[in-house]
C-alpha cells in the first residue's frame, strides 16, 4: 500500500490519510509525526494496525486527562469511563499504566481526599463513606486504612443532630428520637454513636 495523500482536517491537529487513492483513516498529527508518515510512503497492513493502535492509545490518554481535569478519580471510575467511550481492554490497561506512572491516579490518595471532603463538607459518617468508597471500587484495605483517620465521629454526629433538631416542628421526644435516628443513620454514623448522641441531645 502507498500513502497517496495526507490531507489536513478542519481540526488543525488532525489529518486524513489516503491509501492507494482512497480515504483510509483519520489520524492525529502527533502520531503522523511519530511514525514519519509522508506521501508516497509504502506501508503494509501490520504497520497500519500498529499506527491505529497508537492512535487509540493517544485518544484514550487524552480522554483520561480530560476526565481528571475536574477532580481526581478512582481506578474503577477511570476504567468505567474509558469502557463507556468504547476503548478496548488493552488500550485501557495502557492508559492506566501511564496515569499511575505519573501519579495521576492513586486509589489511596483518592480515598483519603474523598473521606476528608465527605467528612468536612457533607458531614458523612464513616459507614456512609465506607459504602461510597466501596462503590467506587476502592479495595477494603485502603478503605480501612483511610477511615482510621476519621476524626471524632461523636462530635460530628452531635453537632448535626443539634442543628437538625431545630428544623423539626415537634417537642415529642419519641418522634424526635425516630427522626434524628433515621437522619443520622442515613448520614452513615454507627449504631453506638447514634445511640449516644440521641441520649445526650434528648436528655
Amino acid at each position: 500500500m502507498i500513502i497517496t495523500k495526507i490531507e489536513p482536517q478542519k481540526n488543525p491537529d488532525r489529518v486524513n490519510i489516503y491509501l492507494d487513492g482512497n480515504f483510509a483513516f483519520g489520524l492525529s498529527k502527533e502520531i503522523q509525526i511519530k511514525y514519519s508518515l509522508n506521501e508516497d510512503m509504502e506501508i503494509d497492513q501490520k504497520f497500519v494496525e500498529n499506527v491505529l493502535l497508537q492512535e487509540e492509545k493517544l485518544k484514550a490518554k487524552n480522554k483520561a486527562l480530560k476526565f481528571l481535569s475536574n477532580r481526581i478519580r478512582s481506578t474503577k471510575e477511570m476504567v468505567d469511563k474509558l469502557k463507556k467511550e468504547g476503548f478496548e481492554d488493552l488500550v485501557i490497561e495502557n492508559t492506566l499504566d501511564y496515569l499511575k506512572y505519573y501519579s495521576l491516579i492513586d486509589d489511596y490518595q483518592f480515598a483519603k481526599s474523598f473521606m476528608r471532603d465527605k467528612m468536612k463538607l457533607n458531614k458523612y459518617g464513616p459507614d456512609r463513606i465506607k459504602f461510597e468508597l466501596y462503590k467506587k471500587g476502592i479495595p477494603k484495605e485502603i478503605i480501612d486504612e483511610v477511615l482510621s483517620e476519621y476524626e471524632d465521629e461523636y462530635s460530628i454526629a452531635y453537632d448535626l443532630a443539634i442543628k437538625k433538631m431545630k428544623s423539626y416542628k415537634t417537642n415529642d421526644k419519641k418522634a424526635l428520637y425516630g427522626k434524628l435516628g433515621s437522619f443520622l443513620g442515613r448520614k452513615g454514623f454507627s449504631y453506638d454513636c447514634i445511640s449516644k448522641v440521641l441520649r445526650d441531645v434528648l436528655k
